[in-house]
């Protein structure tokens, strides 16, 4: 039995789910099966939502949380914010301990901790349930240390230079 890896994917550049979807790409490729839970994203439609359904049955993806917290048209409470990404935790909990999955990728977490919705606590207790041979990919950016010295791979995006910063808005395939 192979041993797993926990793989952080931080930083403020963009990026960070895009390099998990590639990581999905290869794995469904090799047949693996992988399993994708957003904390943040979920309420607005982007592509990854209709892409995902190509990669059927091999990769699932779930899209628990309100969508972003606190910008541009965010009307949810922050409670509700809060309640989804608690629901995106037990889902997360309940797909490792099925054993079901090579590769769980839990996109946007390191965010919904930073925004105090969830307790990093928690997560660290969540990594301690990980079985030995799953793959547990984290993306947003935030990283905590704590996270990232049990991490074995971890990758900053930096961001160099983006249109958003000219005000240009996000575009359609490239942003969502």
């Amino acid at each position: 039995m192979e041993n797993g890896l926990i793989i952080v994917y931080t930083g403020n550049g963009k990026g960070k789910t895009t390099a998990a979807l590639g990581l999905v790409l290869r794995a469904v490729g090799y047949g693996y099966k992988v399993s994708m839970i957003q904390f943040i994203k979920g309420s607005w439609h982007y592509g990854e939502m209709n892409s995902s359904k190509r990669l059927e049955p091999e990769f699932e993806l779930t899209a628990v949380g309100k969508g972003f917290v606190g910008i541009i048209d965010d009307k949810s409470p922050r409670s509700e914010h809060k309640k989804m990404a608690k629901e995106a935790l037990l889902l997360s909990v309940e797909k490792i301990l099925s054993k079901k999955y090579d590769i769980i990728i839990l996109d946007e977490i390191n965010y919904a901790i930073n925004l105090g919705l969830i307790e990093l606590s928690e997560v660290l207790k969540l990594l301690d349930k990980k079985p030995i041979n799953l793959n547990l990919v984290l993306t947003g950016n935030y990283a905590k240390k704590e996270i990232i010295e049990r991490a074995d791979i971890v990758t900053e995006m930096k961001e160099i230079k983006h249109p958003f910063k000219q005000g240009q808005k996000a575009k359609k395939g490239i942003d969502f």
